[in-house]
């Protein structure tokens, strides 16, 4: 069948990343803990004097895939801020765990819920998004929403490299679970204001 082609004058890519940004926001600052966790995690454990990063590492894949598939019709039923700001929650959990873990097991613990948690807050943030921009704008809008997940990672090693020279591995974890917490936050706002 024949594509419906959707009509309607199309928004400046600049005009849909603005559009799209307050949600943008707040995936940078819940996606950071990834790019916290993937990138550091296994010199954390070498100051520990711990063994298994690749443990932890698997942990937090195998959590996220799990999550996505428990949770497939999430968003749909409860709303993508609902399921944003439960899934941040979560990570902050699972980020503060590995934070104050006193033992491999509990970093594993952490690792699993920083999966688990982060894993749908991608969609959920980006329905969301989405929605701020016409149905002709909705290519840019979503283009524009990913950048800000590349931000996170972009900002996750060099940002978070300067905060374990000056206060150890450990604490940065205890960064990304405040700046996650800063997401929860905005999302709370930004729900409230729809």
């Amino acid at each position: 069948p024949d594509v419906v082609v959707v009509r309607g004058e199309r928004l400046p890519f600049w005009s849909a990343f603005a559009r799209v940004a307050p949600c943008g926001m707040g995936l940078t600052l819940a996606s950071i803990g990834y790019g916290t966790l993937t990138t550091f995690v296994t010199l954390y454990y070498l100051e520990r004097g711990w063994a298994g990063a690749a443990l932890c590492l698997s942990a937090f894949g195998v959590c996220f895939i799990i999550s996505r598939l428990l949770f497939v019709n999430a968003v749909n039923r409860f709303g993508g801020y609902a399921v944003a700001v439960s899934c941040m929650a979560t990570e902050v959990l699972g980020l503060s765990l590995l934070w104050l873990a006193p033992s491999p097991a509990w970093a594993l613990v952490g690792a699993g819920l920083t999966g688990f948690g982060l894993s749908l807050v991608y969609p959920a943030l980006g329905v969301e998004a989405i929605k701020q921009v016409p149905s002709s704008s909705r290519g840019a809008g979503l283009g524009a929403y990913a950048v800000f997940f590349d931000l996170a990672l972009a900002i996750a090693g060099p940002v978070m490299g300067a905060v374990a020279v000056h206060l150890g591995y450990a604490s940065i974890f205890g960064v990304a679970a405040l700046l996650a917490l800063s997401g929860v936050g905005l999302t709370l706002v930004l729900a409230r204001r729809r």
